[in-house]
């Protein structure tokens, strides 16, 4: 079955620091840009981040930058978001999932199923 599973979530106090991990089966997430969504309550979900399939180009929406960082072990067919300096604003739902571009535009892919359960994160002021 090929799927993506979210990990890592949970419940934090601001400033504080949590590591999701996305593990993904059936088929190997090397030669994809694999990111980070998120939805927040109430809200429609957004991009957080992505990476390259070799993992040396990164882009992160402006409300993460320098708090937040994305990786990969394509060997342990895995990605991950490091996430430093939290705020109440970054309380959401984060899933990951392979990115497609076209020209400058990035957007969410398919090939690895549909949307998982996510994990979440809450961030207590």
């Amino acid at each position: 079955q090929v799927q993506l599973v979210e990990s890592g979530g949970g419940l934090v106090q601001t400033g504080g620091s949590l590591r999701l991990t996305c593990t993904a089966s059936g088929r190997t997430i090397s030669a994809y840009r694999m990111g980070w969504y998120r939805q927040p309550p109430g809200k429609e979900r957004e991009s957080v981040a992505h990476i390259s399939p070799s993992g040396d180009i990164t882009y992160y929406t402006d409300s993460v930058k320098g708090r937040f960082t994305i990786s990969r072990d394509n060997a342990k067919n895995t990605v991950y978001l490091q996430m430093n300096s939290l705020k109440p604003e970054d309380t959401a739902v984060y899933y990951c999932r392979d990115v497609r571009r076209s020209g400058n535009n990035y957007y969410s892919g398919s090939d690895f199923g549909s949307w998982g359960q996510g994990t979440h994160v809450t961030v207590s002021s």
